[in-house]
């Protein structure tokens, strides 16, 4: 399966929290996109692995991505060996994206950053022939290095490298983080009685509500989500650039 865009997220709700708008946004431009999540999130305070399953799913149907797998690493305990580096390899020779989305390197939850370097190196190493993987059926497959590593920012503030605007999608940005109902601050949530958590308070929606703002004021625009890219990104022509009147 071909697809333009592979989103790769640590924890089930990575995604919808860091890029669900630039995702949605690049699917209505007519964009295949699809997501691979590395653990089930079976550590979580909230909720279970099933449920992240069901709420994974929801979102992605709201998202509108072509396909979504786990690879069920070990939540909190994977490492960036080469056995996950393989199981990583496999995945993105199976979508062929042009452009990869995935964790930051760096930020408060620990498996965040260990996961986006154990992105950017498989994301280098599939490029090359002599790494060896094989399909679900046994086939060998052909070597692959996308073009682009865009990490989303996540916890902590990281100055953007690129800044997109979601400003027509947020909403449905929205309801694809409240597909989480275990996670976060839902009514849904909130019946369940279970433990405050870092992420289920009122604050922390309101945060990623206040960030999207803020990096929209930054390009003149309402909302907009902010990426890294180690790779310096060039244009061939000032045609390229939309400008804006402030």
């Amino acid at each position: 399966m071909k697809v333009d865009i592979l989103a790769i997220g640590v924890h089930p709700d990575d995604i919808e929290l860091g890029c669900a708008g630039t995702i949605i946004n690049e699917i209505k431009n007519g964009k295949t996109v699809a997501i691979v999540d590395l653990t089930q999130g079976e550590l979580g305070t909230r909720g279970t692995a099933e449920t992240r399953y069901t709420e994974a799913a929801e979102a992605a149907k709201i998202m509108g991505v072509v396909a979504r797998e786990n690879l069920k690493m070990r939540d909190g305990f994977f490492t960036n060996d080469e056995a996950h580096k393989l199981q990583l390899i496999q995945a993105i020779r199976k979508y062929r994206p042009e452009i990869v989305l995935g964790n930051i390197l760096n930020d408060r939850h620990p498996d965040h950053g260990r996961a986006g370097h154990l992105i950017s190196d498989a994301f280098f190493l599939s490029g090359l022939s002599k790494i060896v993987t094989t399909d679900e059926a046994g086939n060998e497959q052909e070597k692959w290095r996308p073009k682009y590593f865009l990490q989303y920012i996540q916890d902590w503030y990281h100055e953007p490298d690129i800044l997109l605007d979601i400003s027509d999608v947020f909403e449905q940005k929205m309801q694809a983080i409240q597909a989480y109902g275990t996670q976060f601050h839902t009514s849904a949530a909130d019946s369940e009685s279970g433990q405050q958590t870092y992420i289920s308070t009122p604050d922390f929606i309101e945060s990623i509500v206040a960030r999207a703002r803020m990096l929209g004021k930054r390009i003149g625009v309402k909302y907009a989500e902010g990426f890294l890219s180690e790779k310096k990104i060039g244009i061939k022509s000032l045609d390229a650039l939309v400008l804006r009147e402030t």
